[in-house]
């Protein structure tokens, strides 16, 4: 059941403090730092191109991280999903779907062809969104 008493709205720089420790939880091939985290934050928060979200409660429950570049082969624009996070205790409550709604919806209000992520744990709740298996995900890791 989803919990309606959320809201899902554009982030703002003074939500970094709420969004940092589900920044800790959401990764396991780095290790986030904060400092890098400060920076970033505020460059995304601002930056054309760049959704950032937050879901909050009597405090912020989740995020997501989204940008948009132009393609060849599409056309136009496309958007990824580079993360999504909700705090454990409010997982499945419909949060995590909202979440991703509101990013197809900008998805949508900047003409993309598709919106497109990559998951390695979360790969049955983007099927349920009615997301398809299309591409298999290279990564090389630099640093």
């Amino acid at each position: 059941m989803s919990n309606r008493h959320e809201l899902i709205r554009p982030a703002r720089p003074e939500d970094a403090e709420g969004v940092w420790p589900l920044v800790q939880d959401f990764a396991t091939s780095f290790t986030p730092e904060r400092t890098a985290f400060d920076m970033t934050w505020h460059e995304a928060v601002a930056a054309a191109g760049t959704l950032v979200l937050v879901a909050e409660t009597d405090g912020i429950i989740g995020y997501l991280l989204g940008n948009s570049h132009r393609t060849f082969f599409a056309n136009g624009p496309v958007a990824w999903v580079e993360e999504l996070m909700v705090e454990r205790s409010h997982r499945r409550s419909g949060v995590g779907r909202r979440l991703m709604d509101h990013a197809a919806d900008w998805a949508r209000s900047i003409d993309a062809a598709y919106v497109a992520l990559a998951s390695q744990r979360a790969g049955a709740f983007y099927l349920a969104l009615g997301y398809e298996d299309s591409a298999v995900f290279y990564q090389r890791t630099l640093r």
